[in-house]
């Protein structure tokens, strides 16, 4: 979705409907996955205790397309 929004331009609203109903349909897979849901609640209430100790923010990992 990412590239062909990047290749598009304005025009992507048009041209990238496919793209994005695909995008779509995988997200809800994941946020209607209760084993993903608490794995993520897993995670940032570890962060979060870390942050309270420490007093240090972590920085945020940042994620690549794989598209």
């Amino acid at each position: 979705f990412t590239k062909c929004c990047q290749e598009t331009g304005l025009l992507m609203v048009v041209k990238c409907r496919q793209e994005n109903t695909a995008l779509k349909d995988c997200l809800v897979g994941y946020y209607s996955d209760p084993l993903f849901y608490e794995e993520c609640k897993t995670e940032y209430l570890r962060q979060r205790e870390e942050y309270r100790a420490t007093g240090i923010k972590k920085k945020r990992q940042k994620l690549t397309s794989n598209v």
